[in-house]
């Protein structure tokens, strides 16, 4: 095995070569794009769709029933790694790719025209479930796929920042879903929200998922998995099977890693604004001010941290990050607590620049900790099942926290927490640039 903690070399790329890339770049943005331009439109509309959708004469209840179906889209993850890790390892990256796109896009865009309460009663609140959970279901093939595809397609030398696209167009999907929710909403009366404006960026998924559905249909599929399909060491196993039996450590290591990427998302670029207004009583407009900053911000140190991964190798800059979030969560969390503006900006860019070390080096990082048998399946379990886990409760377990702790610095300790057990996953990790090797 190679370690990446040694200055990766990378082979050149002929013209033909590098304008696949370029088409497999492009879909895998895209596509993940659209998954995260849903997940904010959901959560940014989410009191419009509770009326809907939900009604009950109570909002509060309403607006719980949509939280509800929302949180559906998570239990559907770990389904999902299973089926699409052993459908990528056995059909290959670019058919993954194919129908993750068609199912979660079609699903957004369902969504979209899907009458509401008033027309066809509780089956409306019933097929938003059943949409909500195919695109939990195509999502968790969606990340794993496109990086998976990327990291295969891609050499060392300019991997990381290849594959940082993928984090990246996640941060840049939640702005676009927040820019949208804030267009519409200062033009468009209450009245036409509720009967058509909420309608329009479910719809939009629709016209995008075909772009990248287009992109991917021409693209070659990985030349690694190709190898592999070629050779007659071709796995005759279930993947997952062999996944379990052959490789449970590198499994147990790759969750590890993966939990820093769960926690500190979800706690940094999601919860935040509302610790920031509940919790220490900043105002909105300061708090949402400083997460848009944080994420726009967050995409460059994406990009930044993939590249500094291609010169430096990717097990240093992740232990880097780990470390980091280890000694300085807490005092982020004390710049927080004081309420000033500036102090509040310069905690959160700061733990951005901290997430963003993990999580630019991530998508390329856990690809390079499994063999191409079982390299889409390592990657979607460990991924799906972090995320499920601890991603998709993190502000809860916060929130929880602070309630039982008595004290507002409770999120920062888990977080802490979190980076150490990511810290020593990293540590034990053995990666391999040279992906097509199964030694």
């Amino acid at each position: 095995m190679t370690d990446t903690m040694t200055r990766p070399q990378d082979s050149a790329v002929d013209p033909d070569r590098r304008a696949g890339m370029i088409k497999l770049a492009s879909s895998s943005f895209l596509g993940n794009f659209i998954e995260w331009f849903d997940y904010a439109t959901y959560a940014y509309f989410a009191t419009v769709i509770a009326g809907v959708f939900f009604p009950s004469g109570d909002d509060t209840v309403s607006l719980i029933r949509t939280y509800a179906v929302f949180a559906i889209s998570f239990i559907m993850r770990p389904i999902g790694a299973f089926y699409w890790g052993h459908f990528g390892d056995k059909n290959g990256r670019k058919e993954t790719l194919l129908h993750s796109i068609l199912l979660m896009s079609g699903a957004s865009f369902l969504i979209g025209v899907l009458p509401g309460f008033d027309s066809i009663g509780l089956l409306a609140p019933g097929l938003l479930l059943v949409l909500r959970m195919v695109q939990g279901f195509s999502a968790a093939g969606e990340y794993a796929g496109a990086a998976t595809f990327l990291s295969e397609s891609v050499g060392p030398k300019r991997r990381g920042l290849a594959v940082a696209l993928v984090p990246a167009s996640t941060a840049l999907g939640l702005m676009a879903g927040s820019a949208f929710w804030l267009f519409e909403s200062s033009l468009l009366s209450s009245s036409a929200m509720d009967s058509w404006g909420w309608r329009v960026p479910f719809l939009l998924a629709g016209p995008l998922g075909l772009a990248a559905f287009v992109l991917r249909k021409h693209l070659t599929e990985s030349p690694i998995f190709v190898d592999l399909q070629h050779s007659q060491d071709s796995n005759e196993e279930t993947p997952l099977k062999t996944l379990v039996t052959k490789y449970p450590r590198p499994l147990i290591n790759a969750l590890g890693v993966c939990v820093l990427n769960a926690v500190g998302y979800y706690i940094v670029l999601t919860y935040l604004p509302t610790y920031l207004t509940d919790e220490l009583n900043v105002d909105s407009t300061i708090s949402g001010a400083a997460t848009t900053t944080t994420l726009i911000a967050y995409v460059a140190f994406v990009l930044l941290a993939g590249a500094y991964s291609d010169r430096f190798g990717r097990k240093r800059v992740m232990l880097l990050g780990c470390g980091l979030f280890v000694l300085l969560s807490v005092p982020a969390f004390v710049l927080l607590g004081t309420g000033a503006v500036v102090a509040i900006f310069v905690a959160e860019l700061g733990m951005a620049a901290l997430l963003a070390l993990n999580d630019g080096n991530l998508v390329s990082y856990v690809p390079e900790t499994f063999p191409t048998e079982v390299r889409l399946s390592g990657f979607a379990v460990s991924f799906n099942f972090a995320n499920a886990i601890f991603g998709g409760t993190a502000p809860l377990v916060a929130t929880v926290l602070i309630k039982a702790l008595g004290t507002p610095m409770a999120p920062a300790w888990y977080v802490t927490a979190i980076a150490a057990i990511a810290f020593f996953a990293v540590r034990s990790t053995h990666v391999r640039t040279d992906l097509s090797s199964n030694a």
